[in-house]
């Protein structure tokens, strides 16, 4: 069972790494003008996202999260949908 993303606004970064990233997807979202919502398992260039939007996705989660990602760990697996890259992200923040 998919739930389905609500569109949210915050600003808080004691929130979920889950949470922050809905937040990041919705800003790449909103640059693209794609107005719709999306479950943390859909696929985002099905969605609407180009490869493109992916990269300008990868900085995103990069100045969230004050991250410089590994280049290991930039692959289309790990920006494949909201669930995947909040694992990647808790990863990392965890030190895995």
């Amino acid at each position: 069972m998919c739930a389905i993303v609500a569109r949210v606004r915050v600003d808080n970064h004691d929130l979920s790494p889950e949470t922050r990233v809905i937040t990041v997807v919705q800003q790449a979202f909103e640059q693209r003008l794609i107005n719709r919502p999306v479950a943390i398992d859909d696929i985002l260039v099905e969605v609407g996202l180009t490869s493109l939007d992916i990269v300008r996705l990868v900085l995103l989660v990069e100045t969230e999260f004050d991250l410089t990602l590994p280049l290991t760990e930039i692959t289309p697996a790990n920006f494949r949908s909201i669930s995947t890259i909040s694992r990647m992200v808790s990863r990392l923040l965890n030190g895995s």
